[in-house]
């Protein structure tokens, strides 16, 4: 019954804004009163405790909303400037092909982006770039969600994958085990799934990038995504060895990070002979033909034209890049040097128990090479005006739906009760309440404990989906998952690398992550289709995941737990 009473804003959410189109501001704040009522009135929430977690998840949401404005902010100001129309020369000059254009940006740029900061900012990142070339907001958007799918397990130098761990390392170890071994094992087994499953994403993005803005019913067709299919292997083979290198012998902080950088060198030196490329270009319809729900509802700025070294317009996108992985690598390899302090300063309001690692957001950074570059590219008042007015027009568009989405959240996840004894659908324990999140894993075990492999990575899709968060669905479910797998007897680095998986495919349907694409993109508004449309890939992406699994424990290649 927990179960069921708890999914019900879920259910709302997904029917208002999947079945009648609403957009993400009007259904999350229903859905978070929704909450906050079956908090009080079912888990025995006080009202106080309801405020208060609607209140922290208000200040996480505005921690989010500072990423986003920083990369809308980079984006409009590098727009402004001038740099964007000599980024669109390059991407163009290695092929105008809108299909090479995507994987290349999408993917491979979006996987660096990942492997550096996580938490949305590829999304948030790449789809704008893509617009810059020339692809349509809505299109932008929904290509460069899908694709912020495969390098998630290990984005943010490794977070989702040490966090699963960090939740299951002590039962590991009672259970006679190495933690070290668990953690090597669950890196490269999350790795394998994620690698197989990185021809399949790959491609179905194409296929839908084809057959959704095609120009007309002959560039519609599904044949056309396979005329890239060779180019599709290849820079699927050159990430998938790296990550997999790296996955086994090095662990999981830098999988993604040196894949995507491997990868997008490699692409780009052989692209430029032309490789592997189509016979065919594909692109899209002039932009006046287009249907009016693939183009911004907001305004998003149109690149300035000039005649800008190709060198000095990637110059903040590369001390970006070079800001995140020095900080990010650096405070891993040594946490007590000056980027440990950096992660480690934290805005406090211990009233409330909240905190804000402000100098460890990539917002900030965002901002500051914003700054940075009104010097570097001699911007006049006018055009920064220009870039700092539109990128604060689009963030007002998410900042309703976020709000309300993070408090929803963290109601969900600080609402158990030990005061109010239950008893367990997976392992008939009686004990007290859980989370929602927790009997909502609770319920959909129970249903599928035959067949749990299959269910695993939903659970981890279920995660990301309300949170936002490979690495939250880590934290709230790698136990619970660890613990089923133990009950029903399925190893458990499987279940919990399933898990892994789950949360970073959940990231291409996730509200959070939709809503920030689409602030990115100007296309708020569309949540609610971008959501139908990447469901498709999320569902093929978990059967190629539980497929992978059941092969590598048939073979019996797994060595531990």
């Amino acid at each position: 019954m927990y179960a069921i009473i708890a999914f019900i804003p879920i259910i709302v959410t997904v029917v208002l804004m999947v079945g009648f189109n609403w957009p993400a501001k009007r259904a999350l704040p229903l859905a978070w009163a929704l909450a906050f009522v079956i908090g009080v009135a079912v888990w025995k929430m006080s009202i106080a405790a309801a405020v208060t977690q609607t209140v922290i998840g208000f200040l996480e949401a505005f921690a989010v909303l500072v990423i986003i404005f920083g990369a809308i902010l980079i984006m409009n100001t590098l727009s402004a400037s001038g740099a964007m129309a000599a980024i669109n020369r390059m991407f163009t000059g290695i092929s105008s092909d809108a299909r090479i254009q995507a994987i290349i940006i999408g993917f491979i740029f979006g996987a660096f982006i990942e492997g550096a900061a996580g938490f949305g900012t590829p999304a948030a990142l790449a789809a704008p770039l893509l617009i810059s070339v020339g692809f349509p907001p809505l299109a932008a958007a929904i290509v460069a969600l899908i694709y912020n799918s495969v390098p998630v397990c290990y984005g943010a130098v490794g977070t989702p994958t040490n966090s699963a761990f960090a939740v299951v390392s002590e039962s590991v170890t009672n259970l006679g085990h190495s933690a070290e071994g668990f953690l090597s094992e669950l890196t490269f087994f999350s790795a394998v799934n994620m690698a197989v499953g990185a021809f399949v994403i790959i491609t179905l993005g194409i296929i839908i990038l084809v057959t959704m803005f095609g120009k007309d019913a002959e560039h519609r067709k599904v044949s056309k995504a396979f005329e890239v299919f060779p180019f599709i292997v290849f820079v699927a083979v050159v990430f998938d060895v790296v990550y997999l290198i790296i996955a086994r012998f090095i662990g999981p902080e830098l999988v993604s990070l040196v894949a995507a950088v491997v990868t997008l060198f490699v692409v780009l030196a052989t692209s430029k002979s032309g490789f592997l490329m189509p016979k065919n270009e594909w692109t899209f319809d002039a932009k006046e033909n287009w249907d009016k729900s693939w183009l911004s509802v907001s305004e998003v700025s149109e690149p300035a034209q000039s005649d800008m070294p190709l060198m000095k317009a990637w110059l903040p996108y590369f001390i970006i890049g070079g800001a995140l992985v020095i900080t990010r690598v650096w405070s891993t390899l040594q946490p007590d040097s000056w980027a440990g302090a950096m992660k480690s300063f934290k805005i406090t309001l211990p009233v409330i128990n909240w905190s804000w690692a402000i100098l460890w957001n990539p917002g900030v950074i965002f901002i500051i090479v914003a700054l940075i570059t009104i010097a570097l590219h001699k911007m006049d008042g006018k055009a920064v005006k220009t870039a700092w007015a539109g990128s604060l027009n689009q963030v007002k568009g998410a900042a309703i739906a976020l709000l309300f989405g993070v408090a929803m959240v963290y109601i969900f996840r600080n609402s158990a009760n030990d005061s109010v004894t239950v008893t367990y659908m997976m392992d008939g324990a009686s004990k007290g309440l859980g989370s929602m999140l927790t009997m909502m894993a609770d319920g959909l075990g129970s249903i599928f404990r035959g067949a749990y492999i299959i269910i695993a990575p939903l659970i981890g899709v279920l995660g990301a989906f309300m949170s936002g968060s490979n690495t939250v669905s880590n934290t709230l479910f790698s136990g619970l998952q660890f613990e089923t797998a133990t009950m029903v007897g399925l190893p458990q680095v499987i279940i919990v690398a399933l898990q892994n998986n789950g949360g970073a495919i959940g990231n291409m349907v996730c509200v959070n992550n939709v809503v920030s694409a689409c602030a990115t993109t100007g296309t708020m508004g569309n949540e609610g289709k971008i959501i139908r449309t990447n469901f498709v890939p999320c569902i093929a992406f978990c059967i190629v995941v539980v497929v992978v699994s059941l092969i590598v424990m048939n073979l019996g290649l797994v060595s531990v737990l």
